[in-house]
């Protein structure tokens, strides 16, 4: 049961243990305990520097899309592992399927955001001004979803989000990580 629960978490063996015992061999409920206390490490390690790691690149079958990634590390020994260059070919995985602008919500220009609001709202005309404001920040988010690449569910594991994935393999790896950047190539596009 420790090495399923650390192949599910990636915590150390000894959490494992812990936290098994804390939840009585319930492997769902050890996982939610893991998940509490790597937490506040992944706090911890998000205010590190991160200027190592690496560029990805995929080309899909058929040479019609390809995909450049940037994700850095804080030390080029995990840049350099099967576990960090398997999670940067999922990245780029994700990429060339789902097709995002940008990385995070931070980067989509106010411009863009004023637009999509400005059409929720006249889609909601009539509607009560509070239920109005709730309904727009809904199609916010999934305007979101839609073009930041860590508000996108994972192609792999759609009942996973891509920022899911990152914090885990944070954990798993524990460094610090961060997705720089990416350039999505289609051709015709």
């Amino acid at each position: 049961m420790v090495a399923d629960l650390r192949a599910k978490t990636g915590a150390g063996m000894l959490e494992c243990k812990k936290a098994l015992d804390e939840a009585q061999g319930s492997l769902e409920e050890a996982q939610t305990i893991l998940r509490k206390k790597l937490g506040g490490k992944i706090d911890k390690l998000s205010s590190r520097a991160t200027k190592e790691g690496l560029i990805h690149s995929y080309i899909h079958v058929g040479g019609k899309v390809g995909v450049l990634v940037e994700v850095n590390c804080e030390t080029d020994f995990v840049g350099k592992t099967d576990a960090f260059k398997s999670f940067c070919q999922d990245l780029c995985l994700q990429i060339a399927a789902a097709n995002p602008s940008y990385v995070r919500r931070e980067e989509v220009p106010e411009a863009d955001l004023a637009k999509e609001r400005e059409i929720a709202t006249a889609q909601l005309a009539g509607k009560p001004p509070a239920a109005v404001q709730k309904i727009v920040e809904g199609k916010l988010d999934k305007y979101y979803s839609q073009v930041c690449l860590l508000d996108q569910p994972f192609v792999k594991n759609p009942e996973k989000m891509i920022k899911d994935i990152l914090t885990e393999n944070i954990a798993k790896l524990g460094e610090n990580m961060v997705i720089r950047r990416f350039t999505r190539y289609q051709l015709g596009a």
